[in-house]
């Protein structure tokens, strides 16, 4: 594989929502007055919560979309989700001019080829996501249903390595220790050491961040695979599969969109990872230790 040409940013501060204080608080967190009541007492206390702030992406002075997401690794987010839109080709494609924070939320300015900006006229999106949805406010089915070409990355995987990954991916989620509120999407090698980790109270944003980070890195997609705190839905598949990993591990459930994708995609679908097993749903082939099936 290619290496691939770090992308540019002219800002490299990283931006954050304001918060009503500075205390030793993770960025993606801001500090709240809370009435706790525990064995019938009540007491008022200061609580960690996430932040959840509109982050509007602006591609060549022209509004693309905004996604409620937590204004964490926003160099990231502005990679990852640029390439899984399909609104660049490459990290070299992408520059970023500038964010800009405001109480009302935050604007990531990007600027992107004159021709990849052509396209922005037929992916009209109605300018408003939820955290929960990264495809809401997507115009046209033709817009949502992307399949990505099948997946050349061919790892061969332990299955003693999704545990580990899921035993070092709970460990390496900061602001969801702080908040109990987040959503994590990690990057572990062969031996399911995890690499990188990106959160966020978004599942979709979470995979976008690993992926802007992934790719910025230079880390090889083809090498490794994906652990995420989340069911896999269509999305999460698409993307997963756009930035040519071969395996996704969810700890919860995949949709039966999901399913059919990562079949057609030649991508690896794991769900309900736990620490006594898990259930495959597509090309178990890369999974060498995988138990034979009997019949139930």
């Amino acid at each position: 594989m290619q290496r691939r040409p770090a992308y540019r940013c002219s800002m490299r501060k990283q931006a954050t929502y304001p918060a009503d204080d500075k205390e030793g608080q993770h960025p993606g967190a801001v500090s709240r007055t809370v009435l706790r009541d525990r064995n019938g007492r009540a007491e008022s206390a200061r609580d960690l919560i996430a932040a959840e702030v509109p982050v509007a992406f602006v591609y060549n002075d022209v509004s693309f979309a905004v996604m409620m997401a937590t204004p964490h690794d926003l160099e990231d987010f502005a990679l990852g989700f640029s390439l899984g839109e399909g609104l660049v080709g490459s990290a070299g494609e992408l520059r970023i001019d500038a964010i800009d924070t405001s109480l009302e939320g935050v604007t990531l300015r990007l600027r992107i080829p004159a021709e990849r900006a052509a396209m922005l006229e037929q992916r009209q999106r109605n300018l408003q996501g939820r955290s929960g949805c990264g495809l809401c406010g997507t115009a046209s089915i033709e817009a949502v249903l992307r399949p990505p070409s099948p997946v050349s990355a061919d790892p061969r995987i332990q299955t003693s390595a999704i545990d580990r990954a899921l035993r070092e991916l709970q460990a390496r989620q900061p602001l969801n220790v702080l908040t109990g509120a987040t959503h994590a999407a990690g990057w572990a090698g062969r031996d399911g050491a995890i690499a990188l980790v990106r959160e966020d109270v978004g599942r979709h944003n979470a995979l976008d961040k690993l992926i802007g980070a992934l790719v910025a890195a230079d880390i090889e997609t083809d090498a490794g695979f994906v652990v995420v705190t989340s069911r896999a839905s269509y999305e999460m598949v698409m993307k997963t599969a756009q930035a040519g990993v071969g395996l996704l591990v969810a700890i919860s459930a995949p949709t039966a969109l999901a399913i059919a994708l990562a079949e057609s995609a030649r991508l690896t679908l794991v769900g309900f990872a736990r620490d006594d097993g898990h259930v495959v749903y597509s090309h178990p082939y890369r999974l060498v230790d995988l138990p034979a099936a009997s019949v139930a």
